[in-house]
């Protein structure tokens, strides 16, 4: 797995645990529960509020601030089956051979916020974030019922098996 990890070098210093590992860990917990065959890759940019508004006006003509934004590289018949990627070698890094899943970007402000908000850790909220957006880059959705409840089972599933609750 390549977590390749985009912040400003202050960020790390906001926070008691290491970033960078955690990404890992937390993106390697969801891989695994979503049974991925693949190595995977994955970009993860950390901001403020101000880039991730303008990111959200851009890629999606809302102009406001979020907690994260996810920009899935494949298209899924159903969520988290990665059948077709082995006919469409486009999917995969020429050099490294693994699946190109994605981008995601988190507002550290935001990420603080909420964290104060729910009441829970920091650690808690990026996990959170990570595992939401990660199965956004896997093809899970929430805009009906269905689709919200299965992506919150999930979800909780894969904290609890890393350990990461509120």
């Amino acid at each position: 797995m390549t977590l390749n990890l985009d912040m400003d070098a202050d960020y790390q210093k906001e926070f008691d645990f290491d970033l960078e590992e955690t990404g890992k860990k937390v993106m390697e917990g969801t891989l695994d529960h979503e049974d991925c065959p693949y190595e995977a890759e994955v970009n993860l940019v950390l901001t403020d509020n101000e880039e991730i508004r303008r990111t959200n006006r851009e890629f999606r003509d809302i102009d406001r601030e979020t907690d994260v934004l996810s920009f899935p590289m494949l298209e899924y018949d159903r969520p988290g089956d990665f059948s077709h990627a082995e006919e469409d070698e486009s999917c995969f890094n020429p050099d490294t051979g693994e699946l190109i899943l994605g981008d995601i970007m988190i507002s550290v402000p935001k990420l603080k916020e909420q964290a104060e908000a729910y009441g829970h850790s920091q650690l808690r909220e990026y996990a959170f974030l990570i595992t939401h957006s990660l199965l956004h880059l896997m093809g899970y959705d929430h805009m009906e019922e269905g689709e919200a409840a299965l992506m919150e089972d999930r979800q909780r599933e894969i904290l609890e098996t890393l350990g990461i609750t509120r």
